[in-house]
């Protein structure tokens, strides 16, 4: 297995070092930029990073990525993400299973505060039992079946959700014992109740046919305040 991590970024010079020092060791590693206003490239650059720039937008900055990338195996890593101990040898006894497409990590939400220790319980359960992992949980997926769906789509949110059911039509996603931290920024803006409330009836929306392009702006004025324009996408 050759792993391929990709990180898509917008202004995260302050948490990239921290994403990057969790990636496993021999691991290529491409951050997809989204024209940064801070020190983002060059941090990434300076921690061996190749980097890519392009239009913001998660999903395009991910396809970028992975067009950039040369493993057979892409894990898609937020810059607000740490990836736990042993990720690539998880990934790799993942993948030993032909009918294994890709997959997903345990959540963990730090520091753990009893709110948001509830968050990583509830997002853990969701991705179990609906098969529904987000963005945040480290998708990964086999290099030839990520091409031959065509990526991510472009589209300003739910880009995660709907790769994954198009992911899902094309074989098995396993839930790795092997975890991701992510930091509580998501859902502080709001507060972890509100959020969840918000991205739950998001998803609804989503599964009831109505289009990314249409819930995007009600979606983010919920969740964003002015001080937040220039956080990740």
């Amino acid at each position: 297995m050759n792993l391929s991590v990709i990180v898509p970024t917008l202004n995260e010079e302050t948490l990239l070092p921290r994403a990057l020092a969790s990636v496993p060791r021999g691991a290529e590693v491409v951050v997809a930029d989204g024209l940064s206003a801070d020190g983002t490239r060059e941090v990434a650059v300076q921690l061996g990073a190749r980097v890519v720039v392009g239009a913001p937008g998660r999903g395009a900055q991910m396809n970028q990525g992975a067009r950039e990338a040369s493993g057979d195996t892409l894990l898609f890593l937020h810059a607000d993400c740490a990836l736990g101990p042993g990720a690539d040898e998880a990934i790799r006894q993942a993948l030993s299973d032909a009918c294994v497409v890709g997959g997903w990590f345990r959540l963990s939400v730090r520091p753990a505060r009893p709110s948001l220790a509830l968050v990583s319980f509830g997002s853990n359960l969701r991705a179990r039992l609906l098969g529904l992992p987000y963005g945040d949980q480290a998708l990964f997926v086999r290099r030839s079946v990520f091409d031959a769906i065509g990526g991510y789509r472009d589209v300003p949110i739910m880009e995660d959700v709907d790769l994954v059911r198009r992911l899902r039509k094309r074989g098995r996603l396993k839930c790795l014992d092997a975890t991701v931290t992510t930091l509580p920024r998501h859902w502080e803006r709001s507060g972890p109740l509100f959020t969840t409330l918000v991205n739950w009836a998001a998803i609804a929306a989503f599964s009831l046919g109505v289009s990314p392009f249409r819930l995007a702006p009600v979606y983010h004025r919920l969740h964003r305040n002015p001080r937040d324009e220039h956080a990740s996408p």
